[in-house]
């Protein structure tokens, strides 16, 4: 029987915006002869979909035999994010899309054109090392403002071939970003096209669900996020906890709270050290009670054996599933591998992304504190932006239990759940 595609799979219209991404290298184009584009605004307003598509579409009716760059953050977010409807759309049209997952290699062939895909990580300084060598005709940087200048820079050193273009798309950061400054600020100067995107732009969207995305934001994240500017941040880093902390604040008993069960942990010796009981049930995520020592204000510096008894007393009664603990705290981490008790993993200690997804999960209500977490919800009222850097930086205060229930939400509920669009 002939079933037609359901309509959440269906490929919706294109806006007038992403025709834009799709069509400016065409012939006949007033801005064909641009070295490249740059697409930049909200999330989920339709730069990637139309960007990769319109790389892949102007690389194969331009060059065959050729080699091209897809970048992303890392590999596995450019498949998830990326490849999977870039593939589909391109089999809609014809092509045929062969990946060779060993080599990182995507081959497109329509008719007698076939050209070779590279797909690149550009998570760190080092990664620039990856593209060294190869010869481009075009390179694609999802997620641009993500990836170090230098990877970048060595990408975009690496298209010698004649017609070869740059494409970019990002959301917004800081005001002081390296891609803001260098790019987007010359791009009349390096002959670059720019387009700003909204969630208009996106006729996928219904009304209700860009009314969702508007409300899960605040602050800083609603600016570079909703509308799509390179504002500073500012102020507290969760304001909407500050402001409204009944939201999200759980009373009363939490005896018979089923679930499975971690501890999240910000290691100090000098400094506060600040662990978490945690409970994760289908929907939600409750901090249930903590254990919070400030060695100074106690005048007494805790051995790693007297953190490890706190850490068994946080956990009586419970069996956790793991210890999520900063990478830094190597002498703790043997002392609790040592004991034999709890599994245990470094947490992946990324400020800026963890805070993002934090963010996300609390606004989204997947993310609770009991009553009882007096330490978190104090903290939660101090913690602020540095108004003075350049880049994006929280100032190193009334961070502790900031940071393990960071830990907690970038390493688990967002990698091992799910539950968190941290991508953007």
């Amino acid at each position: 029987m002939n079933q037609s595609r359901p309509a959440a799979f269906r490929f919706q219209p294109f806006s007038r915006r992403q025709k834009q991404v799709l069509t400016w290298w065409c012939d006949g184009s007033p801005v064909r002869d641009a070295e490249g584009i740059i697409a930049d605004g909200s999330i989920r307003s339709g730069k990637t979909v139309s960007l990769s598509l319109g790389f892949c579409l102007w690389s194969m009716s331009r060059f065959s035999g050729q080699n091209f760059a897809l970048c992303g953050k890392t590999i596995a977010s450019l498949r998830r994010n990326v490849l999977g409807g870039l593939k589909q759309m391109l089999t809609a049209r014809g092509y045929t899309a062969a990946e060779r997952r060993g080599d990182n290699l995507l081959i497109l062939r329509r008719g007698s054109v076939e050209n070779y895909y590279y797909l690149f990580g550009g998570k760190d300084e080092a990664s620039q090392d990856l593209i060294q060598g190869i010869t481009l005709a075009g390179a694609l940087f999802d997620e641009v403002a993500l990836m170090p200048e230098s990877f970048v820079n060595q990408a975009t050193a690496r298209c010698s071939v004649a017609g070869s273009k740059f494409w970019f798309n990002c959301n917004p950061e800081g005001p002081e970003h390296w891609f803001r400054k260098n790019w987007i600020g010359r791009a009349a100067d390096k002959r670059l096209l720019y387009l700003h995107f909204t969630m208009e732009d996106n006729l996928s969207l219904t009304p209700p669900i860009k009314a969702r995305y508007r409300a899960q934001y605040t602050g800083v994240f609603y600016e570079r996020y909703i509308r799509g500017r390179w504002v500073a941040a500012q102020g507290l880093v969760y304001p909407f906890v500050a402001e409204h902390p009944d939201s999200y604040i759980l009373r009363g008993t939490t005896a018979g709270m089923d679930g499975a069960f971690y501890i999240s942990i910000d290691y100090g010796t000098h400094n506060p050290c600040s662990m978490g009981l945690w409970c994760v049930q289908r929907t939600v995520a409750v901090r249930l009670k903590e254990s919070y020592y400030d060695s100074r204000a106690m005048q007494h510096q805790r051995t790693d054996e007297e953190h490890y008894a706190a850490l068994e007393e946080l956990a009586r009664g419970y069996y956790v599933r793991e210890v999520i603990i900063d990478p830094s705290a190597a002498s703790f981490i043997e002392t609790i591998r040592r004991h034999g008790r709890f599994a245990v993993r470094a947490a992946s200690n990324s400020v800026l992304d963890g805070i993002r997804v934090t963010a996300s999960l609390l606004q989204a209500g997947r993310v609770k504190l009991h009553e009882n977490c007096t330490d978190a919800l104090r903290e939660f009222a101090a913690y602020c932006w540095d108004d003075a850097a350049h880049e994006d930086a929280v100032l190193k205060e009334n961070d502790h239990a900031m940071d393990d229930i960071r830990y907690f939400c970038y390493t688990i509920l967002a990698r091992e759940y799910r539950w968190a669009d941290w991508r953007r």
